[in-house]
């Protein structure tokens, strides 16, 4: 049976504050946890109800809880609990600026939307890019909503906070890296040669790429609209971060 002090800890790691403070966060569902289980990230506890545990094999290392369904309601931020929350270690990465030469890297402009941030790093692990550099002010990569958002790509994806300016500083100037910058007055990415390592900067959901770091892109790229009501006084609204950030990381790929 759950303690008061059980409930109120995995609760409060619900709030940012508290996840920094010591360093965890939580995960849950039948699908994310076991992928965290066989990743490189430390989980510490699993409560779990008693079919997730007779049905999946948990190392002697983690902490494990046997609690009902109804149980399960009070510490889950699911609208329905599914059979599993674990608590787990917040990875520490380390941001090495020369790795990242050869590759293709995501940089994220202030995504506040926890769904968007998840998506997006779900399509980074998909296309094979290993790094994501945020700003500071981006959603915190390990609130509940975003790790769910992920379902398990969390455990394979390096997600690091910078100062942006900063950092695309270096990157062009000292390792001559191309900033790819999404923008609606940029190059029609369909026939824009593109490059198969760089930097790809996506913006905010409603104000896009600050004016500051604009002034770093070397190259400006958009996802023409193809609205059939463009002639008619009206088309299409913008696009979702994350639906632009796949079909631009899908283009980058195909080339």
């Amino acid at each position: 049976m759950l303690s008061k002090s059980q409930i109120s800890f995995i609760n409060s790691l619900k709030q940012k504050k508290y996840r920094e403070e010591q360093q965890l966060f939580v995960a849950e569902g039948a699908k994310i946890v076991p992928e965290l289980l066989n990743s490189s990230i430390i989980v510490k506890q699993i409560y779990a109800t008693s079919d997730f545990l007779r049905n999946n094999l948990i190392p002697s290392t983690v902490e494990r809880f046997e609690i009902k369904e109804n149980e399960l309601e009070r510490i889950s931020s699911l609208t329905k609990a599914n059979e599993v929350l674990a608590v787990c270690e917040t990875p520490n990465y380390v941001l090495d600026n020369e790795s990242l030469t050869g590759k293709l890297t995501l940089v994220l402009d202030d995504i506040k939307d926890p769904g968007n941030l998840g998506t997006i790093i779900r399509i980074a692990d998909w296309f094979g890019i290993e790094n994501i550099v945020c700003s500071s002010e981006t959603v915190d990569a390990f609130n509940p909503k975003v790790v769910q958002a992920t379902m398990g790509s969390i455990a394979r994806i390096k997600v690091h906070y910078v100062s942006l300016t900063e950092f695309l500083q270096v990157q062009s100037l000292k390792f001559k890296v191309s900033v790819y910058g999404a923008l609606l007055e940029g190059k029609n990415i369909y026939s824009e040669k593109l490059s198969s390592e760089g930097l790809i900067v996506i913006g905010n959901e409603s104000r896009g790429i600050s004016e500051e770091v604009q002034k770093l892109i070397t190259d400006k790229i958009s996802i023409p609209s193809f609205s059939h009501y463009k002639s008619g006084g009206g088309e299409a609204e913008s696009l979702n971060a994350a639906i632009a950030t796949s079909i631009i990381c899908s283009e980058f790929r195909r080339r």
